[in-house]
Parts: C-alpha cells; structure tokens; sequence
C-alpha cells in the first residue's frame, strides 16, 4: 500500500499560491509554472533516479505521531515505531542517501538520543541556524522564500520560528524527495488554523522564478553565492523576491581581507569545482550595497570545523576532512583559505 505524501503536497502548495495570488497578483505568474515545476522533478528523462525516489517516500509507512518539534536542534517527530516499522523506515530513507542537511529524529522521544531512527547528516545544519537565528527580524506570520533550501531542514526550522509560509526552492530532485519523506511523517503538524500547510518545496533553482515577485518578507540564501557565475545577479534575484522593506539572509564562503579583496579559484575549492567567487566581508558588503541594499551587516563569521561538515552513517562519501590539507586544516588540498562562512542581513 503507498501514501500520497507528495501528491497531497503538492496540492497544499497549490492552493498556498491561489491564496496568495488573490492577494498579491504576481503569485498567478508562479501558478501558471507550477504544474511544469513539479513534472519536470518527476520525469526519468530529466532524472534517471526519480522514479526510485518516488517509490521510497510513497512506501513509509503511517505512524502514529503524537508530537512534532520544529524547534528542536534535531528536528523531532516524536512516534510509535514498532520494530518492522524501523527497520523498513531506515532502509526507506537510506535509499535517499545521501544525506546532507539536518539532522532529524523519527520515532523517537523528544530529547532522548538513544531511541527512533536518527537521520545523522553530514551538516549539522542546527549550528548554522544557531549562529544565524539570534540576528534576524521575527518570522513570526512572515512569508519566508529559502532558497538552495536542500532536505528543508531550515525551512522546518522557519515554519517552527512562527513564519506564516515558508516556500523552500532547490533544484536537486534528491532533496526534493527528502524534504517528501520528512513531510510524510511531520504531516499536519506545520498547518494553519485552517488547516493549510505552511512549508513547502518548489523544484527549481532561483532563477527559474518569475523576476520581480516581491512576495517575502524574508528571503535566505545559504550557500549559494559562491556556485553562482555572476554574484551580482544573484543578489538582485533575490532583491525581486523581497517586498520593499523586506530582509535578506545571506551565508556564503569568504576569505580576510580588504574592500577589493576577492579570491577566485583557477580550478577547484575544496574538491569543489563550482566555487567561482569568494569575497572578504567588506567586499560583499560593498556588493550588497552596489545591489540596492541599506542597513548592511555581518552578523557572524566561523570558520567550518570538520565536526561540523562530516562524513556520517547516511552520508558515506567524502567530506570536509577530505577536501583540506592533511597536514594543515587552515588550508584545502588545493592551498586556499581553509572554509570560512559570513553570515550578513540587509534591508531592501
């Protein structure tokens, strides 16, 4: 017997957007793209392993929830798991390996580590929030836009901040099943007095998002930057997606320096070879302000510990330790700046 967790999902995801489109108009032009959005994610054409990642959400089993907590560190949903259950779970969840972003809990009690099936990825994406939530303007019944959002670890963690919507954006169709599979089992824990879900995924990178749709209150960008060929455009899409007035969150990579100060990597990063621009702090908050943002500041910056990034049970490849110097964690393989992140929040 299967669930229809995503179809139900993405039917919440549409009448979010007819809500929204009766208020502010540009939300029709999102409606009109969804039904090519959420195809597209499924076609074995575009993505060999989709099928095989449908089948593994639409196979979990039902369980009795009793409570979920989006404002735990390792998001909770707190369950009755019998031993048949567990063990299918995990092996359901372990063919959407790898995961990169959480962690979570099923099954288990809240705060008790020993108990459920722990979802142990390779970020602890709860340090992240940690550093980043102390600064931000309330979500309280905000509408939130999290953009490379991953599994939707942070994006849960927004919906357990308060925030009104939260719309979760990431062209990975791995993540987008992952977020599924979480879903399935949080259900309707997220909803609305009416009982309309407040989080939600769309399957496809920020540029693929009508320009100039000015309906966040709050718009993040964690991690994405520096995979973008032109910073600059990036920074004025996510400028679009703001009302006036609105907040932006933006982590990324940096490095020290001055104003003028911006490393470009000839090959790779960190075994990455999508890292185009590393600025230092003052130089991205230049950039920002080139953008059209006011109120710019940095809010943190840390240096990425190789027990934050790490490779785990349900993450098996290779990992930070892997991409720096064996014998000098300051640098990676390649002789860089080891990873160090800034987060900054400005004003549109």
């Amino acid at each position: 017997m299967t669930n229809q967790t995503i179809a139900n999902a993405e039917r919440e995801l549409y009448l979010t957007l007819l809500a929204l489109a009766q208020q502010q108009p540009s939300a029709y032009e999102w409606l009109k793209q969804l039904p090519t959005w959420l195809g597209d994610i499924k076609d074995k054409a575009n993505y060999a392993h989709a099928p095989a990642y449908q089948a593994s959400v639409a196979r979990l089993p039902e369980l009795i929830v009793n409570t979920v907590d989006l404002n735990s560190d390792v998001l909770t949903i707190e369950a009755s798991l019998s031993k048949s259950q567990r063990k299918q779970t995990t092996a359901l969840l372990k063919q959407l390996m790898p995961w990169r972003k959480g962690p979570f809990k099923i099954g288990g009690q809240i705060g008790d580590d020993e108990s459920g099936i722990k979802i142990d990825t390779e970020w602890h994406s709860d340090w992240k929030w940690q550093r980043v939530a102390p600064y931000l303007s309330t979500l309280k019944n905000r509408r939130v836009l999290d953009v490379g959002g991953g599994s939707g670890y942070h994006g849960w963690r927004m919906a357990g901040a308060g925030a009104d919507t939260v719309i979760i954006v990431d062209p990975s169709c791995l993540f987008y099943h992952q977020f599924m599979a979480i879903r399935h089992f949080v259900g309707s824990a997220d909803a609305h007095e009416t009982g309309r879900y407040r989080t939600h995924y769309i399957p496809v990178p920020l540029e693929a998002l009508p320009a100039h749709s000015q309906l966040f209150d709050t718009v993040f960008s964690m991690g994405v930057l520096y995979h973008r060929q032109s910073p600059f455009e990036h920074l004025q899409q996510l400028k679009g997606q703001l009302i006036k007035g609105g907040e932006l969150v933006l982590e990324t990579l940096v490095i020290e320096g001055d104003a003028n100060t911006v490393l470009v990597p000839h090959d790779r990063y960190a075994q990455m070879n999508n890292v185009y621009f590393l600025p230092s702090v003052a130089a991205l908050i230049g950039w920002l302000k080139k953008a059209g943002f006011h109120d710019v500041r940095c809010v943190d910056v840390d240096v990425t510990t190789i027990e934050e990034q790490r490779k785990t049970e349900w993450m098996t490849y290779h990992s930070l330790v892997d991409f720096l110097d064996p014998n000098d964690h300051t640098k990676t393989v390649e002789g860089y700046p080891a990873p160090m992140r800034a987060t900054l929040i400005a004003k549109k």
